[in-house]
């Protein structure tokens, strides 16, 4: 059954405010170009409401969108979270899950973020480890599975310029060297250059994507709290997108004030490169809303000061208004914390002829609204190279009737014929999302 903890009462308590809230507002109405942002509601607990990770029965699996099927690429696999494609059309999957944090706090927090952790699934050890998937006869099943890299320090962002392999662990940028249609790199791995882990490594997966021209590395960091209650000393170079000169090893800020950027991609119309963020929790099971959004050189995108533009949150100590006047609104809501990971735009031509140029979104799941959004995959279609229209279900079912997640959906890829493919780190499962016959 689900872990709900709405309230907490007693006679002390009786002039606070209720410990935990429910939504007033549907999922949509915190979606689109234009999402309703009610006023925030910051309780004496935060909501904690989470699908308990308890996988799929046998013969069980997503509930595909009219016209699509949808079919296990991979299975057994151990927490994968997030995939990438080689262009010989083998599929890489990082087994991956949250390191070890030493220096993570105590308190309420500390026990809110074991809570989900837990019951989210992703307490557990991590795999550190890449696998390489083949689909050798074309069947649409993996039928070779081997361990490309292992070793490594809770991996996620993966890309390959040239000859170069590149991989983000949870603290540096690893490069190794590749050959074409090899199942294994033991070679040893050089660190490029670090990036923020540390004792506390709030939000640790570290995601990469290559420009076209192959010259740069487009560098996801998430912040090191919710809204900076760690300090601001200790959101050094988080909360941004940074840009890496593959030639000479120099970083420089690209974007910040984005909380959690995850999802990375060069939409396939405009050639601007998009992010999918997870925005603030514990002021209402409303607000924030994820989002995706182009990513414009040098942008300031609020947090922690404000959130979706120039909307203060009065819990960030000292507020810096010069920085807010300077804060811009995303452009696409995904609803309010609906945990969306996963982005890629479709640029295959094996699916229906309305996927085209449009993002696919990998939405994890949340854990402080209720009731649950997000896990679930869904599209949004784009036109001239922005948002069209409203988000479309695509994979659902990932939640039973008992309330229990049976899969959380992660990240997505275009593989080499067209489908697309779904990482699954409570499922242990890569799905493959393909036209019903």
């Amino acid at each position: 059954m689900r872990v709900l903890i709405p309230c907490i009462t007693g006679l002390s308590l009786l002039a606070l405010a209720a410990c935990g809230d429910t939504a007033k507002n549907t999922v949509e109405e915190g979606m689109g170009p234009n999402p309703k942002l009610p006023a925030p509601n910051v309780t004496l607990l935060p909501t904690v409401d989470i699908a308990p990770a308890k996988g799929w029965p046998v013969g069980g699996k997503p509930t595909a969108a009219k016209g699509l099927a949808v079919n296990a690429f991979a299975d057994g696999l151990d927490h994968p979270r997030w995939l990438y494609m080689l262009p010989d059309g083998d599929v890489l999957v990082a087994e991956t899950n949250t390191p070890p944090q030493p220096g993570e706090t105590g308190g309420i927090a500390g026990w809110v973020t074991g809570l989900v952790l837990k019951h989210a699934g992703a307490a557990a050890p991590t795999a550190n480890r890449i696998t390489l998937l083949r689909d050798a006869d074309g069947d649409g099943v993996a039928e070779i599975r081997e361990p490309f890299l292992e070793n490594l320090k809770s991996p996620f962002g993966m890309a390959l310029v040239g000859n170069d392999f590149y991989v983000a662990n949870a603290d540096a940028i690893m490069r190794f060297p590749y050959k074409d249609g090899e199942t294994k790199i033991t070679a040893p791995g050089e660190k490029v250059v670090d990036l923020p882990g540390g004792p506390i490594n709030h939000h640790w997966t570290k995601n990469i994507i290559a420009s076209p021209d192959g010259k740069r590395l487009y560098v996801t960091v998430g912040s090191n709290s919710n809204v900076g209650e760690n300090g601001l000393d200790a959101e050094k170079d988080r909360a941004a997108i940074h840009e890496l000169d593959l030639a000479t090893g120099k970083m420089r800020l690209f974007a910040s004030g984005l909380r959690n950027p995850n999802g990375l991609a060069w939409q396939p119309q405009s050639g601007a490169l998009w992010t999918a963020v997870n925005e603030r929790d514990e002021i209402g099971s409303d607000l924030v809303p994820d989002y995706m959004t182009s990513v414009k050189d040098g942008a300031f995108y609020g947090w922690p000061f404000s959130y979706y533009g120039q909307h203060v949150d009065e819990r960030v100590k000292p507020q810096n208004p010069e920085l807010v006047a300077k804060a811009i609104a995303p452009d696409y809501a995904l609803g309010p914390h609906t945990a969306s990971l996963g982005l890629t735009f479709y640029t295959g031509n094996l699916l229906p002829s309305k996927y085209a140029g449009g993002a696919f979104v990998g939405q994890h799941g949340s854990w402080n609204r209720h009731p649950l959004s997000g896990y679930k995959v869904i599209f949004v279609p784009f036109a001239d190279g922005k948002p069209s229209g409203p988000a479309e279900d695509v994979l659902t079912g990932f939640v039973n009737a008992d309330g229990d997640a049976q899969g959380r959906p992660v990240g997505v890829a275009v593989d080499k014929a067209g489908a697309l493919l779904v990482a699954d780190d409570v499922g242990n499962i890569v799905w493959r999302v393909t036209p019903a016959k």
